[in-house]
């Protein structure tokens, strides 16, 4: 008898365990919309497809409506877009504002120039690949892209997060520090502004 109440007993413990996982799977699916929902973007135009964010968030387009806004801080900012070609001393900027965003954290890369170097592809000092330096979520391609194509690419990076479809970039580049530091030294020097190691150690 008493054997069967420790097994009774078991099995109302591996019940809540079981109600406690779902819970915790609910309330996270949860956050991932919410988050989907509430996506700020760091106000900062690095290359050419600049010129097409205003009227993506302007009256016309109206990515507002879409839980999408601008901030003016990495601080703030969940969201950075890299828009086009990245010169060496772009490269430094877009680093230091991507170290400086809180997670989680998105990189969405407008053109060609993101992808393999575009019409910069044999420049001197422009990158070629953009995600060997920082991880990218989600490409939108075209030279430059159209407002509507900007749209589409925050729409399917909101279902990547809805749905935690793939892996988050700033997971990636946590793991895989190493390699992206490797990268950026190549490029930059040891001398990466801002040091946080090197900060942190002293």
């Amino acid at each position: 008898m008493q054997e069967e109440g420790f097994i009774d007993y078991q099995k109302v413990l591996n019940n809540e365990e079981h109600a406690i996982k779902s819970t915790q799977s609910v309330i996270e699916k949860a956050i991932d919309w919410f988050r989907s929902k509430s996506m700020f973007v760091l106000a900062y135009g690095t290359g050419c497809g600049a010129i097409e964010m205003p009227p993506t968030f302007t009256s016309r387009y109206d990515i507002e409506r879409l839980g999408v806004v601008g901030v003016a801080t990495p601080r703030q900012a969940d969201i950075l877009i890299v828009s086009g070609y990245c010169s060496y001393k772009t490269l430094k900027r877009v680093i230091r504002s991507y170290e400086q965003m809180n997670e989680p954290k998105y990189v969405i890369a407008l053109g060609s120039c993101t992808i393999n170097g575009g019409m910069y592809w044999d420049s001197y000092n422009t990158i070629k690949r953009l995600e060997d330096y920082i991880p990218v979520d989600m490409f939108v391609n075209g030279c430059m892209p159209r407002p509507d194509a900007l749209i589409e690419g925050f729409v399917k990076l909101q279902d990547n997060i809805k749905n935690a479809k793939k892996e988050a970039g700033y997971i990636k580049y946590n793991r895989d520090r190493e390699f992206y530091k490797s990268n950026q030294r190549k490029i930059l020097g040891d001398n990466i502004e801002p040091r946080y190691e090197a900060d942190f150690l002293l």
